[in-house]
């Protein structure tokens, strides 16, 4: 009998896919499951990657609908209670199915732990990933949830598409319906994944922090997060309230003409000259990307908050 199924959207993965696919293959459970891969729309060579991959693989192609449809359609080929979601560039530990199926006998919506790849070196622009506690976004790298509570949750629905990179928020609306359903909720650290880490220069770094526009909607649309997530309502995190303060403090330093206000810039240095120390002699350049990409994701904020009317900086 099939114990678990694991869903894989795909979409342009060649590159990554395979080893996902290994580490899936490799898993220690002991009873038999299905691995679905969601092919949306690739135009390289994703498919293929995935027919020739070891394991029991089923392939799915669709037109390229998203990330969303994608799993929705995994799951509806599927045929068990306990569903896997995982993406493309991850790679799951040994342990992985095992520890998420474990910790979902006692939960309806698992989110599981998620690293950057330890074989690859992280630098300071890199694009990666970091889940080390629930924090209620439910982000499909690596969930798992009862068939029950998907159908209840009426599945993932594509509600948000940026014109910056692919859509976003699928997972955290998922997430939240589900707990608003009754959903029982829990972290399991052992279900460990490892994200693959995507090299990118400071302008890639920088500009991806126009997608911060669209937060505001997500507080919009699921204002739990504002609890749950986000710092003390108003905030995307401590870092953007101190940017907002320091911002603040400068133009008062300006208005007023004296520099006592730009003293309300210190915790925000702070924080931009502790994370640069880390990166030797590239500090100042660090810093100096750092300072330009919060500036930039400051001012999606603004963007965003005026025009969802939902205030979030």
């Amino acid at each position: 009998m099939v114990r678990a199924s694991v869903i894989v959207p795909a979409r342009d993965a060649e590159s990554t896919l395979p080893r996902t696919l290994e580490a899936l293959a490799a898993q220690d459970l002991q009873q038999p499951f299905e691995i679905i891969v969601v092919d949306d729309g690739s135009s390289d060579g994703t498919a293929a990657a995935a027919r020739s991959a070891p394991g029991p693989v089923t392939v799915l192609q669709q037109a390229a609908t998203g990330p969303a449809a994608a799993r929705n359609a995994g799951v509806a080929r599927s045929s068990t209670r306990a569903l896997a979601f995982c993406d493309a560039d991850v790679y799951p530990t040994r342990s992985w199915l095992r520890e998420g199926l474990a910790a979902l006998e006692s939960a309806d919506l698992v989110q599981g732990r998620v690293l950057p790849d330890p074989s690859a070196e992280v630098g300071p622009y890199d694009r990666t990933l970091w889940i080390e506690f629930e924090v209620g976004l439910y982000e499909t790298a690596n969930l798992f949830v009862t068939r029950e509570a998907f159908d209840l949750a009426g599945g993932f629905e594509e509600w948000l598409r940026p014109e910056i990179g692919k859509a976003m928020a699928e997972d955290v609306l998922f997430g939240w319906k589900a707990r608003r359903n009754g959903a029982r909720t829990t972290f399991a650290p052992a279900a460990l994944a490892h994200h693959h880490v995507f090299a990118r220069a400071w302008r890639d770094y920088a500009g991806e922090r126009r997608r911060l526009r669209y937060f505001p909607a997500m507080a919009a649309k699921v204002p739990e997060l504002r609890e749950a997530f986000f710092y003390r309502r108003l905030f995307l995190n401590r870092r953007s309230a101190a940017l907002d303060l320091a911002v603040a403090g400068v133009l008062a330093a300006a208005l007023v003409r004296s520099p006592l206000p730009a003293l309300a810039a210190a915790p925000y240095g702070s924080i931009v000259a502790r994370r640069a120390r880390g990166f030797g002699r590239r500090a100042i350049g660090v810093a100096a990307a750092d300072v330009a990409a919060d500036l930039v994701g400051l001012a999606g904020l603004v963007q965003g908050s005026a025009r969802y009317r939902s205030l979030l900086l």
